[in-house]
């Protein structure tokens, strides 16, 4: 089993209580992921995101490809 998320700082998992109130700056990813045991296989796919003062959080992986299509056609190149 694997969280859905945790904090981003100094190091890749910062120490953060969670049941805190998020405040700009902040960035924590997001990690939904699919595990099957009976197959030996998981997957997980991260987004991390900065709190804004305000409006939604501005995601740091915008830009990276994660459709099948997409890395398909970037490893076509």
């Amino acid at each position: 089993m694997h969280g859905t998320s945790h904090h981003i700082g100094l190091d890749t998992h910062d120490y953060g209580i969670l049941t805190e109130p998020m405040q700009e700056n902040m960035i924590f990813t997001v990690e939904p992921g699919i595990y099957i045991p009976e197959e030996g296989f998981g997957i997980r796919l991260e987004d991390d995101l900065v709190i804004q003062k305000s409006g939604e959080p501005f995601n740091l992986m915008r830009n990276i490809p994660i459709e099948a299509d997409e890395i398909e056609a970037l490893m076509n190149q």
